[in-house]
């Protein structure tokens, strides 16, 4: 996520870091350099300025053109007014504490409001709640089935109505059925639309009044840049959002959306969504993510989706594996669904602190899901023996494991060569300078 505005960031303040000190001219020159990075990555240009003129005025304050280490400065000056921009501190979801917890969901038109219920619903459901998925969008084809998808895939029941009507009615029979079922956590879904009009602000103001929800989160497609943005603003104008959430970060987007959306709306973004599992829903917490934008990891967030998606248990054995130099094929084979789980290795590699320039070489980059499936194929085409001892693979037999895994013995040299790779990264991680992995978690 924000690839391009990290790399910037990072390459601008290394230029800094590599002189002993600095003019206030330099300054000023590195400051452009950043206030271009942001609106390139389409951060709102009055945040931009006001972020900006912030840095500028807290640098010189803290005379940062006579330090020693003027990069390492201006990177922590820059670091908390991120942080400031972002929301400061985090807001998790609310939950009532008598009565059930009722969640509106509302956004525009393909921002995701319909997979994001689904995961909220598995988020309160693994935290011990018990969940009811309500659809009141009868304009859209398929939403209602959608969400019945989603909720036999979850096992969690999904209240609809066959024939259409208004929302808020749709919504006071739901709250009857939940009641009825005992259920203690209501997420409704809601009609989108292209843009915010009289009539869906009406709709959903009328449903906001007869369910009392706790949250009304408004979902924000990353995709959409600014304007995705504004609409946030007019949601939140209309029905008195409490919330936020950044949807389809892991996709090919500059991301300024998230960086702006706090200070246009006041609203606090609560999750972010960074791939397409269900899984994919990640708490949003303003430092950590600062951290990953200027290229600072997040291992704390990693620790959290492993232990989440493994089992903390699993989490320490593949750590001590990697730290020997244990971890092998069969090992990778046995963690190829877990690592889907925890989302795109790409992103993964973003959250440890100095990795993210390394993905290229590592072409970690380029694993995707097409990629584990393939991986998948070649490694299970091996015997047993050629998994746990890779140096076996000569040519002969690299060529019969590409035939039996319909793929070419390019692709098997491909996949031995990113394992090594990988698997240094992995070593180094779990048990080199500092101790890593194994530090964090504790043994």
């Amino acid at each position: 996520m924000l690839d391009a505005l990290s790399d910037r960031l990072q390459t601008t303040f290394k230029r800094l870091g590599s002189r002993g000190k600095i003019t206030e001219e330099d300054l000023d020159v590195a400051l452009r350099e950043v206030r271009v990075a942001l609106l390139e990555a389409d951060v709102n240009f009055k945040v931009v300025r006001d972020f900006i003129g912030r840095v500028r005025e807290r640098a010189l304050g803290a005379d940062v053109t006579q330090s020693v280490t003027p990069g390492q400065q201006i990177v922590s000056i820059v670091n908390q007014e991120l942080v400031e921009v972002l929301g400061g501190d985090s807001e998790p979801l609310r939950t009532a504490s008598s009565g059930p917890t009722k969640i509106l969901v509302c956004g525009i038109k393909g921002s995701g409001k319909t997979t994001l219920c689904g995961r909220l619903a598995q988020r309160l459901k693994r935290d011990g709640m018990k969940p009811m998925l309500v659809s009141t969008d009868f304009e859209r084809l398929a939403a209602t089935e959608q969400l019945q998808v989603l909720g036999r895939q979850i096992d969690v029941p999904v209240y609809f109505e066959e024939r259409e009507a208004p929302a808020a009615e749709v919504g006071k029979r739901a709250l009857k059925e939940a009641e009825r079922l005992g259920v203690n956590a209501i997420i409704v879904d809601t009609r989108g639309g292209v843009a915010l009009d009289d009539a869906l602000a009406d709709e959903l103001a009328a449903l906001a009044d007869e369910i009392d929800p706790i949250e009304v989160l408004i979902v924000v497609d990353a995709m959409t840049g600014q304007e995705a943005v504004t609409l946030a603003k007019e949601f939140d104008e209309a029905i008195e959002g409490t919330g936020i959430v950044v949807t389809k970060l892991d996709s090919d987007t500059r991301g300024g959306a998230v960086l702006s959306v706090r200070e246009v709306t006041g609203l606090p973004v609560k999750f972010i969504t960074t791939g397409e599992r269900l899984e994919a829903l990640e708490d949003f917490h303003p430092d950590r993510f600062a951290s990953r934008v200027l290229g600072m990891g997040d291992i704390v967030s990693l620790v959290e989706r492993a232990q989440q998606t493994m089992g903390e248990r699993n989490v320490e054995d593949v750590a001590r594996r990697m730290k020997t130099g244990q971890f092998d094929l069969e090992d990778f084979l046995q963690q190829l669904d877990q690592l889907r789980q925890m989302g795109p290795l790409s992103g993964m590699l973003d959250m440890i602190p100095g990795m993210a320039q390394l993905k290229d070489k590592a072409q970690i980059a380029d694993m995707n899901e097409a990629f584990l499936n393939k991986s998948e194929a070649i490694i299970q085409s091996m015997t047993i023996e050629e998994r746990r001892n890779p140096d076996l693979l000569n040519g002969s037999r690299r060529r019969r494991i590409a035939g039996g895994s319909g793929t070419t013995p390019a692709d098997v040299n491909r996949l031995l060569n990113q394992y090594r790779e990988a698997k240094k990264l992995m070593q180094a991680m779990a048990g080199g300078k500092g101790g890593g992995l194994r530090r964090m978690l504790g043994f």
